[in-house]
């Protein structure tokens, strides 16, 4: 009864007329941005999130933030089919067999079964959400600081191991991103760190700086610097409605996928990306055809679709439940949290049960008029691609740029996105992922509090973390996720795929 409950009260939230409203936008503008290559949703979440400072509702600020999330997942397998080119790094899989078939005359029932699948998968990975959500919440109630730095550890090292390129820069980034964090004056003793003097620093780097700075404006110069080519566009798409046979052969596709993306989308570092794999895997090995994947086959659309919306949804549980951000975006999220003066984890579903709930409903919303949206609207998303980025860019820089600064006034912080887009450009020239930096600057606050507060609780032994059962489990699982990444097999096998991802 609880649940039952629970999900009136998100609905009678999420169906508010502004609530609504912004959840429309959001998913417009995930679709959109999912379509324009180059931009992403870890990008745009973060340039919009000055702007949530200013509503007066935190959910609906939340809802509209999500709804880009997973729109943009709808969003990207529209140019990974069209033109070969995934607008979001979990649609890369989509298009081995979506742009054959575009190719073939097949592009409609390949977009069909995108959203199809999209729609269903995210239907039921919200169910899960809400079913997961308050029992993990009660389980982590529970929690000391000690389990808590041991939980902070293996989102940590579970990000490394779902990142692009080598392990070890990975584990660079992190420890950046933890440095960062340290910036400002110290939460036990109000010592300042790291300021060198300066003013604006003794509370801290600014996380919207921070974040627009290495992901937008250093997407941005990336791709002044490497311009991507594109192939022709298929002007008009036709025949939208999949067979009878097409139907027949993704129902099995999207409930695997749906399986496989909710159980991955909990990992911290990249499980939707991780799921779309997972599931073009699975539909190959499970395939009385697998010579057809890579040559058009409808089933490598709708199950990779399917997995990697349904990981967009639960990935929400982690960071709803724990305060652990599984996705850069996720990260934003806290941020998005913080600003408005609520502090994610355990407890956030006792205190604001009607933003909760209404931000789980909301994805039920937001999955109903994406479908309405995706379809009559693939003529608008093909043109869109036509936009020149000489034009995009510079609007979204003056965009990020004004919403920053309209945070607090302060100049500060528009220098600093300038000086963080240089060292995100930098970072990516060099081979290193931005997300595990992102990911170490959010956990790294917490990490620091949970290690000093267990430390002064035992009164100094370090063994405190080993001799607690959960706390020494989830440090086993960290250290056996450390283990596995080093394996040379699973280093050939990371490789082989972030290649094709690239």
């Amino acid at each position: 009864m609880d649940l039952l409950s629970n999900l009136g009260l998100g609905l009678s939230t999420a169906l508010q007329w502004q609530n609504v409203l912004f959840c429309l936008i959001g998913v417009a503008l995930g679709t959109a941005v999912g379509v324009l290559p180059g931009i992403g949703p870890t990008a745009t979440v973060a340039m919009l999130l000055p702007i949530t400072f200013s509503f007066d509702d935190p959910t609906a600020a939340l809802i509209m933030l999500a709804g880009i999330y997973y729109g943009a997942q709808y969003g990207g397998s529209t140019t990974a089919i069209l033109i070969n080119l995934p607008g979001e790094s979990s649609s890369a899989v989509t298009a081995i067999d979506g742009h054959e078939m575009a190719r073939a005359g097949r592009a409609g029932p390949a977009l069909a079964a995108a959203a199809i699948g999209s729609f269903i998968a995210g239907t039921f990975a919200t169910l899960v959400l809400a079913v997961a959500a308050p029992a993990l919440a009660n389980v982590a109630l529970g929690f000391g600081s000690a389990e808590f730095f041991s939980l902070v550890v293996l989102g940590l090292i579970m990000s490394i191991t779902l990142a692009a390129g080598s392990p070890l820069k990975a584990v660079a980034m992190i420890v950046l991103g933890v440095l960062l964090a340290t910036v400002g004056q110290d939460q036990f003793t109000g010592t300042p760190r790291f300021t060198f003097g300066e003013r604006e620093l003794y509370d801290g780097l600014n996380f919207v700086s921070v974040a627009v700075g290495v992901f937008g404006v250093a997407e941005i110069l990336r791709n002044l610097h490497d311009p991507e080519r594109r192939e022709k566009i298929v002007e008009k798409v036709t025949n939208l409605w999949p067979s009878r046979e097409d139907f027949r052969r993704i129902a099995g596709p999207i409930a695997r996928g749906t399986g496989v993306g909710s159980v991955l989308g909990v990992l911290p570092g990249g499980g939707h990306v991780l799921a779309s794999y997972a599931s073009y895997a699975v539909e190959k090995k499970v395939s009385n055809n697998p010579r057809s994947f890579g040559r058009g086959a409808i089933e490598g659309v709708a199950g990779p679709e399917s997995a990697n919306n349904a990981a967009a949804q639960t990935s929400f549980i982690p960071l709803l439940t724990l305060g652990i951000p599984a996705h850069p975006v996720m990260a934003l999220m806290i941020g998005a949290f913080i600003i408005q003066g609520i502090v994610p984890g355990p407890a956030v579903m006792e205190r604001e049960p009607e933003l909760v709930w209404g931000l789980i409903a909301s994805m039920w919303v937001g999955n109903l008029l994406l479908v309405l949206l995706n379809l009559p609207l693939i003529g608008l998303w093909v043109r869109m691609l036509t936009v020149p980025y000489a034009v995009l860019f510079p609007s979204i820089v003056v965009f990020a740029s004004i919403g920053t600064y309209a945070l607090d006034q302060n100049p500060f912080h528009v220098l600093a996105i300038a000086f963080f887009g240089l060292v995100g450009f930098v970072l990516v020239r060099c081979g290193c992922e931005p997300a595990p930096l992102l990911l170490g600057f959010v956990l790294g606050p917490l990490l620091e509090q949970h290690l000093r507060r267990a430390l002064l609780l035992s009164h100094g032994d370090p063994m405190t973390f080993l001799t607690r059962p959960v706390s020494a489990s989830l440090l086993a699982l960290a250290a056996l996720a450390l283990i596995v990444v080093a394996l040379p097999a699973v280093r050939r096998k990371r490789e082989e795929v972030f290649v094709e991802e690239e």
